[in-house]
């Protein structure tokens, strides 16, 4: 994340200026489209201001452009597609820009989808829930990829359904790397590499029943007439290539730092649901993620021993009040590991008001924490402050 730190009322004062000239527009514009051949653009804008207030220590605050996504999608031939995405608004160490969705699509099969490239990799309704369409400014320890969720993978994934949408599934097989931090367990695309990650392979599956018809995962639910629900099971597993242990003595096996780790091998279960109708949007997810470390005798941060379980749990839900724009959203999430003194706990409350849907809106959330970073007694209270533009 990029920008400046400001005073709190410097930072403010901008953020509501620019929210100011912000006006409605369309998601996603198609400037081509002949039989089947088109081209389509389109973007995210979000603009963010963040208050960190920790017990026993300063505050600080920043505003800056959590994202900035445009991407462009066309088509030349029948039942085959590409899409192009990228962030201006994250950058890794000299790189500006984030490559995010980059790949081609066969469509052509009954009931199913062929994706080629950068894509999702299917683990976390969390995580596969669109940052556009979140209805809390930032997303939970089950779907932050900090913390043990698979990012985007580089390789195949087939998307499939049965013919009334009520079973879907998704399974991948690519390439995936992890940053060797060890207050993290960090996945991110073979793409945006920083050159000291750990490389290795990744196959991620899920299954998602729809028992009342197929649910989307968006979160928040503008008033539909009746309930839908989804439950469903994810895993996936991965393991280090051994191609790019940076922080491993090739001797003796050992960890050279004390504060990154090589990682050997990582797996995860999910297990979740979701509700949603008339104004209510419910989501409830348990993640149960293993990690080893190269270097089987390690300790520190998340890892003792070599090994850590990040045993990760959220609650969250909306209801969005009748014949108005305002969504009230309250989430209890909590994170525990093998390291931690104890599990760090976090309860957030929040408020969104609509424009135009989840196209323009802006949100406010505010997250106590207990425990950070598994630190027993450090608590730490968050503001966050987003307005989002989508087209």
């Amino acid at each position: 994340m990029t920008g400046a730190t400001l005073s709190s009322w410097r930072a403010l004062t901008l953020a509501v200026i620019i929210a100011a000239a912000s006006m409605p527009a369309m998601a996603g514009i198609k400037i081509y489209e002949d039989g089947a051949k088109f081209v389509e653009i389109g973007g995210r804008i979000q603009l963010q201001y963040v208050n960190v207030d920790t017990n026993g220590g300063d505050s600080r605050d920043q505003i800056f452009f959590r994202r900035l996504r445009p991407y462009i999608a066309a088509s030349v031939t029948e039942n085959w597609l590409g899409k192009i995405q990228f962030d201006f608004g994250k950058s890794l160490d000299e790189n500006e820009v984030a490559v995010k969705d980059a790949y081609m699509q066969y469509t052509g099969w009954r009931n199913k989808t062929l994706t080629i490239g950068n894509s999702k990799t299917p683990f976390s309704r969390e995580f596969l829930t669109s940052s556009k369409r979140q209805q809390t400014v930032e997303r939970g320890f089950v779907g932050d990829h900090n913390f043990g969720t698979p990012d985007r993978q580089l390789g195949l994934r087939v998307n499939g359904h049965n013919d009334s949408k009520k079973v879907t599934y998704q399974v991948a097989v690519g390439a995936e790397h992890l940053d060797p931090d060890a207050k993290k367990m960090d996945f991110d695309s073979p793409v945006n590499n920083a050159g000291d990650w750990n490389e290795g392979l990744i196959i991620g599956g899920r299954v998602d029943l729809h028992p009342q018809g197929n649910m989307e995962f968006d979160q928040g639910d503008f008033h539909s007439d009746s309930f839908k629900s989804s439950f469903s099971l994810g895993f996936f597993t991965w393991s280090n290539d051994n191609d790019n242990n940076t922080y491993t003595d090739p001797v003796t096996g050992l960890s050279t730092s004390s504060s990154k780790a090589d990682l050997d091998s990582a797996e995860g279960f999910e297990l979740s649901a979701g509700v949603r109708g008339k104004g209510v949007s419910i989501d409830v997810e348990y993640n149960l993620v293993s990690g080893d470390t190269v270097d089987s005798t390690f300790t520190g941060g998340l890892y003792r021993n070599g090994s850590t379980d990040l045993d990760k749990y959220q609650i969250e839900g909306g209801y969005m009040l009748t014949n108005s724009a305002v969504e009230f959203v309250a989430r209890y999430e909590s994170l525990d590991a093998d390291n931690y003194e104890d599990a760090w706990n976090a309860t957030e409350l929040g408020v969104n008001y609509f424009w135009n849907k989840h196209k323009v809106k802006v949100q406010f959330t505010y997250r106590m924490g207990e425990n950070v970073d598994g630190k027993r007694g450090i608590d730490a209270d968050t503001t966050f402050l987003q307005w989002q533009f989508v087209f």
